[in-house]
């Protein structure tokens, strides 16, 4: 690839403004947050040959498409960019949380027949919400860093490899946190339910994940070119709790 001379900070990262990071960061954080909020309030079946009906969260379709934001993010722009709009995410997803409980708090008016519906759509369970905070922040972190470094040990090689093993090893720690915090010991849940349904939604999003491998593929080609960059994270700190780039 023809790349054009990049001046690099002190972790080498390159400085100045890149043209479409904003567009991949805002995506990012806009299909976390319509995923945890659209997606997450229902629960869809399909009937699949052989095994019967098949009920899923609805969200499964399109939250780990935020993983393959995230992969994109750190293959182009390096682990440490990648943590600011993982970050960003977490702060988005805490004021959504805040905004649903104060506004499905207010005092509906005597006229408007819409609250129990608004408080079904937007009324989560806490413990739920914090699962999901909690895994999301967990598995987006790992994702980013298990890619990176098989980055550095691929010399940026084999692209697939990496994309596949931080899914696979991301969205377990995502499964492992979400699954046991939000429903274990819960009224209508036993420990084997819920090992099951960890264990089917982690195999669902990391085969929806490796389907989408090819437009990964693409959108990483297009935004190297286009940005001029590949970022290797040699130098980098790694550690989740470091604001600058």
């Amino acid at each position: 690839m023809d790349e054009r001379v990049v001046e690099t900070d002190a972790v080498g990262m390159p400085r100045g403004q890149f043209r479409y990071f904003d567009y991949v960061m805002a995506a990012f954080v806009a299909i976390l947050l319509l995923s945890n909020v659209i997606g997450a309030g229902k629960r869809a079946v399909v009937d699949l040959p052989l095994v019967g009906p098949w009920p899923f969260g609805a969200g499964i379709l399109f939250f780990p498409v935020s993983y393959v934001l995230g992969d994109v993010l750190t293959e182009v722009y390096g682990y440490a960019r990648a943590r600011r709009c993982i970050w960003a995410g977490f702060a988005a997803l805490l004021f959504m949380v805040f905004m649903s409980w104060v506004v499905v708090a207010l005092p509906p008016d005597a006229g408007w027949t819409g609250q129990a519906a608004y408080e079904a759509v937007f009324g989560q369970v806490p413990r739920i919400v914090f699962a999901s905070i909690c895994a999301f922040w967990a598995g987006e972190f790992v994702n980013s860093y298990v890619l990176a470094r098989m980055k550095i040990w691929t010399e940026g090689r084999w692209l697939w490899t990496r994309l596949v093993g931080s899914t696979v090893v991301g969205q377990a720690v995502d499964s492992l946190i979400f699954y046991p915090l939000a429903f274990l010991g819960a009224p209508g849940w036993t420990a084997a339910q819920v090992g099951w349904v960890l264990v089917t939604q982690w195999v669902l999003k990391v085969g929806w994940e490796v389907v989408l491998t090819p437009v990964t593929y693409a959108v990483v080609g297009w935004l190297k070119r286009r940005e001029g960059v590949d970022v290797f994270d040699r130098d980098t700190n790694f550690t989740p709790f470091r604001a600058r780039v």
